[in-house]
């Protein structure tokens, strides 16, 4: 019974210099396991604590620090000054929705003529395309601000100037580079992408970037309330709760949870929840939001965000949650389908799947799902003819956009992140892509590299689990992408009376020399056999409170259990 590791990973355990953690903990009164926790994650000054432990609005960074965006200020004011029409141009996912809303009020509030336009997933596509400069043309556009995208639209860019068109493009996608790795950028007035400046900061969403834009047209004190879309925006692509996205993440949910606007209120109401944190947004009001743009037309998800008849909110969030349910039932049969194709077929060093019958709008999440599984870089794609197109979702170690950038030369279209991103390609090609794709991952990673991993915060003895460091840790929420919540570490504990209980989740005491803490494991009932032959084991755990009919309890909630050798 050596070796037992119930979840198959590696388990890295992060360790730092024990005079600095000293370092940290006296100058920033701060625990121990709270100062490791810090370095692991790159805060290892003061200043850089300080601004973590209390991401104020006074510490957002100044939005004419990213290059751009005082010309696309003068191009807007003049634009409004001379009274033409503005379009807003969006996408169709959470990021780009959010975006749009923000612009649209943003224009509005400075008295701008402005509509919007979202492009429908199938029959108009990803992204600043033809169908958003014909709808701009036939309504007197002069003026076209694409939100979340734009940056590799060099054609549509160009076909909007030949129609008189002037583009403002406002997005955070990675721009195209050329076989030198020069950046390439459409001919647009103004340009406003984060990643083109020359500042040393995080990326942020497309949704903030818009929010960057509106701070300077009215003054910071005047976007305050757009933080809950900004908030959304972030959270929804993964962006990491670090810099000024910690700053809108917090400040977005401290809105959401007590003065929502109309139609997030409605979206809360027909979910059924009332305290969201941001992990709970992915699970909840972000699906919903989704499901529009995956199934259906997104533009109602729009008229939510600016509706202020609260009647009008619920039907609208009541739709979202029906269609929601119809891509949950589409979701799963595409996901069965593509389980059995990889079961079947095998896999190297990524998973490749398409078929003609999949719904374009539910790829990304069945690869999301068969990448969690599987720990491949994973595509999955819809086959229409002559033509192929689907979405890519990575594990950690891999840089799938810059794997795609290794394939253009056989590709039709392709964007994203490092670890997701949308492709499109000619149907005969399938094969060739995915032997290519193989080749660049063998190349990249190493084969530990493509084990799964769980990153150990700080190895810890129980008698340090106490009420004041959970309220310590609290400190760090919001958690999220690139700011999980921390993970530690004991080892040789005793289990004490293993069971199970509700959905399968597995419930014990855990006895550390002379401490003993109740602990539960999530869907973790499966492996009660196997506990019950070990003398000792290792476990991963986030310490909580768990609150129960007026008591608190002191609880350990297990990601990971091993037999302790």
């Amino acid at each position: 019974m050596r070796n037992t590791n119930f979840h198959h990973k590696r388990w890295l355990v992060k360790k730092t210099n024990e005079d600095y953690i000293k370092y940290l903990m006296k100058v920033c009164c701060i625990s121990y396991p709270l100062a490791q926790i810090l370095i692991n994650r790159g805060i290892k000054t003061p200043d850089a604590v300080s601004y973590f432990i209390e991401p104020t609005l006074a510490k957002l960074y100044d939005p004419f620090e990213i290059k751009g965006i005082q010309k696309a200020k003068e191009i807007i004011v003049s634009a409004i000054k001379s009274g033409k029409k503005i379009l807003i141009h969006g996408d169709y996912d959470t990021d780009g929705l959010t975006a749009t809303a923000i612009m649209v009020i943003t224009l509005k509030r400075i008295g701008a003529d402005v509509i919007y336009f979202i492009p429908h997933r199938l029959t108009d596509g990803y992204g600043f395309n033809n169908k958003g400069v014909e709808y701009a043309k036939k309504l007197g556009v002069s003026l076209i601000i694409t939100v979340d995208c734009g940056i590799s639209s060099h054609k549509t860019v160009k076909m909007a100037k030949e129609n008189g068109i002037s583009v403002v493009i406002t997005d955070h996608h990675e721009p195209l580079r050329d076989d030198k790795g020069k950046i390439i950028l459409p001919e647009a007035e103004a340009i406003v992408n984060p990643l083109l400046s020359n500042e040393n900061k995080p990326n942020i969403s497309g949704s903030t970037v818009a929010l960057k834009l509106a701070m300077a047209l009215l003054g910071i004190e005047e976007t305050i309330d757009f933080f809950d879309l900004a908030c959304l925006g972030t959270i929804a692509d993964m962006v990491p709760l670090v810099g000024d996205s910690r700053v809108i993440a917090k400040e977005g949910l401290k809105i959401i949870n007590t003065q929502p606007r109309v139609g997030i209120k409605a979206l809360k109401d027909v979910s059924s929840i009332k305290n969201i944190t941001a992990k709970l947004l992915s699970f909840t009001l972000i699906p919903r939001i989704n499901a529009s743009g995956r199934i259906d037309n997104a533009e109602q998800v729009i008229k939510l965000f600016l509706t202020e008849d609260y009647e009008e909110a619920i039907l609208l969030a009541k739709k979202l949650n029906d269609l929601n349910m119809k891509r949950q039932q589409i979701e799963e049969e595409v996901f069965q389908e593509a389980v059995h194709i990889v079961q079947k077929k095998g896999y190297e060093h990524c998973i490749i799947v398409a078929s003609e019958g999949w719904h374009e709008g539910v790829v990304g999440i069945v690869a999301s799902r068969l990448m969690e599984i599987f720990y491949r870089p994973t595509f999955v794609m819809k086959i229409m003819g002559d033509i192929t197109k689907g979405s890519a979702r990575s594990i950690p170690p891999f840089d799938i956009y810059s794997g795609l950038c290794n394939c253009k030369d056989i590709l039709l279209s392709f964007g994203g992140h490092r670890q997701a991103a949308g492709v499109t390609l000619k149907t005969k090609y399938i094969k060739e892509f995915e032997k290519r794709m193989n080749k660049i991952i063998k190349q990249s990673l190493t084969q530990e590299e493509m084990i799964p991993f769980l990153t150990i915060d700080a190895s810890i003895a129980l008698k340090d689990v106490n009420f004041s460091l959970v309220n310590e840790i609290s400190k760090l929420e919001p958690f999220g992408y690139g700011n999980p919540e921390p993970l530690f570490g004991t080892k040789a504990m005793e289990v004490i009376n293993p069971r199970i209980v509700g959905n399968n989740h597995l419930k014990m005491f855990l006895k550390h020399n002379s401490i003993v803490l109740d602990a539960i494991g999530f869907e973790m009932g499966n492996i009660i056999s196997t506990l019950k032959y070990l003398e000792k084991v290792d476990a991963v755990y986030t310490p909580i409170i768990n609150e129960w009919e007026g008591n608190k309890l002191l609880q350990l909630r297990l990601y990971a259990l091993r037999e302790s050798i």
